[in-house]
């Protein structure tokens, strides 16, 4: 698998925020993230992601039914 580059250099991070109103530590926080590796192949992954599907999907139904 490719590894993405997260270090970005600061120019593009203050073009973003042109006015400069972020936030200080925005910058270093990004740098210090760890990159995480998910094997969505895996049987578990799957489960998961099922799991939060269904909940998802019967969240919308009860606000849909709510709001009628």
């Amino acid at each position: 698998m490719s590894e993405l580059n997260t270090k970005t250099p600061p120019a593009t991070n203050q073009a973003s925020d042109p006015e400069g109103k972020g936030k200080p530590g925005s910058i270093k926080k990004a740098e210090e993230e760890e990159e995480i590796d998910i094997d969505l192949t895996a049987p578990e992954t799957e489960k998961a992601a099922l799991a939060i599907q269904g909940k998802f999907r019967r969240f919308q139904k009860r606000k849909k039914d709510s709001s009628s």
